[in-house]
């Protein structure tokens, strides 16, 4: 943030811990909404990801609501400190019952239980096996100080019968050590995906792609993700409640037209490519039609897929092909609208929302059935008010081509200023806004 001075002002990132996250409707399109939904799962907590697992049963993670033990400052310096508890927890959900199949998971979160990191996703290898991400979401040099032995930013292997785990890799350590993009130090894993005998991750924190083995041998980053310099952003409006008001500018205030802000990547998923797509949740302030989809290939440098979203959290492909992404709102998350959305890419870029709204709300990931249908956690990011929600009678209307950027996965042979600290507990500015 700077003024026509030319006097800088350090632009403190907001942590995304939680991600509960926003959708904007990109400028000239229109969400058509025609499908409904029902909820499969109720009171869960900061929920996270979910996955199947080969026998048919949907797991979701839940981030828990901290507790009473250690804490870290935020990220940005500024507001109330994260505090460590294990209450975080994984539910299976099976034949429309659940029941918190593994219990006593590493949680931080503020002292009212909201902007969470724990539990973060879960994903299933070919032979059945459970792997678990956990999140951060603060500096890594406070972890072992001032918590001790935790699993915070880190992969874990979990036994649903004895209710243990082991440690696989400790993506926050690695940030700690190595610091890919060689800006402030941070860290906040929040999603992965299995692929043969590695978990790839992405660490929101950090803005970078790892990957590791399974085994926990070979922890390295694939790549670092790109600052985006925004023209002439929105900011919030003077006077806005937030816990971090030196991101708000101060009234009279002259921000440049340019301003750099963080790339945030959100999830990852494997494309019918081989590739890696990641989804981006964008740092603040936000911009609406400012988040994109990038395409990670063999060469590990980072193209653009598609782009025109706003703050996306999850991404995931159907076995035809279709890439289905994630929108937390719809508008710029300070605004304080909180419906989000679900838009399906085809694989000639063809863009369709098949819903918005409507009882969708700050949703934090999505996974696809072996029906057919999306899956999504909703409500990720108010504890004890999260929902697994199965979309169904979906009917979208294609949006126009035009005002897409996107290039098609059939052409692709199948059918930096400061740093990161991706973006402070959402719902820091969910509970501020409301």
């Amino acid at each position: 943030m700077t003024n026509d001075n030319g006097q800088n002002m350090k632009l403190k990132q907001l942590t995304i811990t939680i991600l509960t996250f926003c959708v904007a409707a990109f400028s000239g399109i229109k969400a058509a909404s025609a499908a409904s939904f029902s909820v499969i799962a109720d009171g869960l907590y900061n929920a996270g990801g979910l996955s199947f697992s080969p026998d048919g049963n949907l797991y979701v993670t839940e981030a828990g609501i901290g507790g009473s033990g250690g804490c870290v400052p935020p990220a940005s310096g500024q507001g109330d400190s994260l505090c460590y508890g294990t209450s975080g927890a994984v539910t299976k959900i099976e034949n429309g019952k659940t029941e918190r199949i593994l219990t006593g998971l590493s949680s931080l979160a503020l002292p009212d239980g909201t902007g969470a990191a724990g539990p973060r996703d879960i994903k299933f290898d070919a032979q059945g096996k459970p792997y678990i991400l956990i999140g951060y979401g603060a500096n890594p040099a406070f972890r072992d100080r001032n918590l001790g032995n935790t699993d915070l930013g880190k992969i874990i292997a979990p036994d649903f019968n004895t209710n243990s785990w082991a440690s696989i890799a400790d993506l926050a350590n690695y940030e700690l050590a190595n610091n890919p993009d060689s800006g402030d130090v941070g860290s906040n894993p929040l999603g992965f995906v299995i692929d043969g005998n590695n978990l790839v991750a992405v660490d929101a924190g950090a803005n970078d792609l790892l990957s590791v083995n399974t085994g926990g041998s070979n922890l390295q980053a694939i790549v670092a993700f790109p600052q985006d310099i925004l023209a002439n952003p929105v900011f919030p409006p003077s006077g806005t409640p937030s816990n971090e008001p030196a991101q708000v500018p101060s009234q009279g205030e002259v921000v440049r037209s340019q301003f750099a802000t963080q790339p945030v990547p959100s999830s990852v998923t494997k494309g019918p490519d081989g590739a890696y797509y990641v989804s981006q949740f964008t740092g603040f302030p936000f911009p609406e039609g400012g988040a994109k989809i990038y395409r990670v290939g063999a060469d590990g440098k980072p193209t653009v897929y598609a782009d025109g979203f706003t703050q996306l959290t999850d991404l995931e492909f159907d076995t035809e092909g279709n890439l289905y992404a994630l929108q937390y709102a719809n508008q710029s998350a300070w605004k304080g609208d909180f419906d989000g959305s679900v838009i399906k890419i085809a694989t000639d870029g063809t863009r369709t929302t098949l819903i918005s709204g409507n009882g969708l709300e700050s949703p934090s990931a999505l996974t696809i059935g072996a029906d057919g249908a999306v899956y999504v956690t909703n409500r990720g990011d108010r504890p004890g008010l999260g929902q697994v929600l199965r979309i169904e009678n979906i009917k979208s209307v294609p949006e126009p081509s035009s005002a897409l950027g996107i290039l098609a996965i059939g052409a692709l042979g199948v059918a930096w200023l400061h740093k990161k600290r991706a973006t402070q507990p959402l719902i820091d500015k969910v509970v501020a806004l409301k």
